[in-house]
């Protein structure tokens, strides 16, 4: 796939076809074998790392003037540093196997063209010392390099988090199966977000069918034939996700005493269902398990003026943690159409995914994707005053 970009792309390829070390992986382009002038006047070989914009099946224009560089700080012949082109000194890890010492700025009017560009502008300005020593030395020995097929769960690069230099933050989340039990209204909102991340698989639990209110607190717009033919849940977003994602797992099943086994392969649960005798030993069977989990749910009622208030909840069970389950009342174990705090069953597009949005950042939070101040385990949004309630929080 990666060969069939160079290929596609007339930048890349002008590259490799002149001779240049240049290779693929995942999200960078890299160009080896760069001859440079270290602080000592000695020449040694560095790399120039770029992030790498798509376009189609082809390179799009580069995002930014910016490249990283593998390699001591380029100097001219007398050693002294070329100080037009410093950037930042970081020895920073972007991805799985590129770790870069530095980065340059040297920015044309306009940005760059294409890669083609951008690359031999940096060849020039970091060899010329080198060069202007020994004429002979060059980064154009047409020496194949192959490209780096990476372990990637997605059908495309990740150029999101390379464009924003997160990749090896993201790969926090990798190696990981996950569960989604119930892809209604939440569910299916964190099956979008957690499709968009470098999980190994997504295992989502579900035997109803996709019909016309699904669509209606559900990402996306599905074509009408899609609610004529109603196909099973998961079976219809296995469809959708499966473009972007490799690993989504459908089980067109509920999830009960019988088949609960299936659960222990799962690294991370997320529960999404309102019937409580089913959601009580899926628990049970999770704490069991130590196996990590978050419940969602929701309870709106509609107010005498005719308004909706009601709040949003969001616990977790972590294996280190979990006495607060049952011994709090943290999670309602009635059903949904039954009385009690979380009992309207009223589902809408936006608070779905609010709810989901919450229990995806608590969970990155457990991966160390983003920063746990308290390591909350129990949180309840109002929707009224707009008020997080944190409770159960570790010390």
């Amino acid at each position: 796939m990666l060969h069939k970009l160079i290929d596609h792309s007339p930048d890349l390829k002008r590259l490799r076809d002149e001779g240049y070390e240049i290779q693929i992986r995942g999200a960078h382009v890299l160009i080896g074998n760069i001859p440079y002038v270290n602080s000592n006047k000695g020449i040694e070989f560095g790399t120039i790392v770029s992030e790498l914009t798509i376009a189609g099946n082809k390179a799009g224009k580069p995002n930014n003037h910016v490249v990283f560089f593998i390699g001591e700080q380029p100097c001219h012949k007398d050693g002294t540093e070329i100080a037009a082109l410093i950037h930042g000194k970081n020895k920073t890890k972007l991805a799985d196997g590129i770790e870069i010492d530095r980065s340059f700025s040297n920015k044309p009017s306009g940005g760059y063209t294409d890669y083609y560009q951008k690359f031999t502008t940096y060849i020039k300005i970091i060899s010329a010392p080198a060069q202007s020593i020994d004429n002979s030395l060059t980064a154009q020995t047409f020496k194949l390099i192959d490209s780096v097929e990476t372990d990637s769960p997605f059908n495309y690069p990740d150029t999101n988090s390379s464009r924003a230099e997160i990749v090896s933050i993201s790969d926090k989340l990798k190696n990981q199966k996950i569960g989604i039990i119930g892809v209604g209204g939440t569910g299916s909102y964190l099956l979008d977000f957690i499709a968009k991340t470098p999980v190994d698989q997504i295992h989502i639990f579900d035997n109803d069918e996709f019909v016309l209110h699904n669509a209606f607190r559900a990402p996306g717009a599905p074509d009408s034939s899609v609610l004529k033919e109603t196909p099973i849940k998961v079976n219809y977003y296995c469809e959708v996700y499966g473009k972007m994602h490799k690993g989504i797992v459908p089980h067109p099943v509920l999830v009960t005493k019988d088949n609960l086994s299936e659960l222990d392969q799962l690294d991370f649960v997320f529960i999404c269902v309102d019937n409580g005798q089913s959601k009580k030993s899926i628990i049970d069977h999770l704490i069991e398990r130590k196996k990590n989990f978050i419940d969602v749910g929701m309870g709106i009622e509609i107010t005498d003026d005719n308004s909706l208030l009601g709040l949003l909840r969001i616990t977790s069970g972590i294996s280190e943690k979990m006495d607060h389950i049952l011994t709090k009342d943290r999670i309602p174990f009635v059903d949904g159409e039954e009385e009690d705090e979380y009992s309207k069953n009223i589902q809408i597009a936006e608070l779905n995914a609010l709810n989901a949005v919450l229990a995806v950042i608590k969970w990155k939070k457990h991966c160390g994707f983003y920063h746990q101040a308290e390591n909350e385990k129990h949180s309840l949004y109002s929707i009224d005053d707009n008020s997080i309630i944190n409770e159960d929080i570790e010390s």
